[in-house]
């Protein structure tokens, strides 16, 4: 079974853009989304996939992604993902042999960016760059299959307040 690993961060600057190699806007949305699993389709530049993840603790998943048409993916994200829609951008910052997929959300969610690498092992080390903040691997607020459900706009301002909050590193 395909199994991801994966941390999630807040950032604690705006650094990270200088490092920057590539960036693709994403829409994304949801036919289906639960505490433990989701199935989604995502639109990401002229390719779409779709995707199955399984999830117990936030870190590791169960993940199938299969590529599909790029027609049948917009008539899904128009006529069946559940509303609303994520809509972001993914740049890719490589760092002591891995890469950072950094999050910039739009629309409904925007001011909201994360950092996430994938890792070989739950104990794998890793660079971590001065910008990566506080982990949010584990709150499933951070969770996009969430954001989609409870975007960061619906969020009170104190909750916002307090959870975007970077922290330290």
């Amino acid at each position: 079974m395909p199994t991801e690993i994966e941390r999630k961060f807040l950032l604690l600057s705006e650094a990270w853009r200088g490092e920057v190699t590539q960036s693709t806007r994403m829409t994304q949305g949801y036919l289906s989304r639960g505490a433990q699993s989701s199935v989604r389709v995502r639109i990401s530049g002229e390719q779409a996939q779709l995707n199955i993840k399984s999830s117990r603790d936030g870190i590791h998943r169960l993940e199938y992604e299969y590529t599909i048409p790029l027609t049948e993916a917009q008539e899904m994200l128009a006529a069946v993902a559940l509303p609303p829609l994520i809509d972001k951008t993914r740049h890719l910052v490589r760092r002591g042999g891995h890469v950072w997929e950094i999050d910039e959300f739009h629309g409904d969610n925007a001011g909201l960016i994360v950092a996430e690498i994938e890792l070989a092992t739950a104990d794998e080390g890793f660079e971590r760059p001065a910008w990566v903040g506080r982990e949010v691997s584990t709150d499933p607020r951070f969770y996009n299959s969430t954001l989609s459900e409870r975007p960061l706009n619906r969020w009170p301002e104190p909750e916002r307040a307090a959870a975007l909050q970077p922290g330290s590193a």
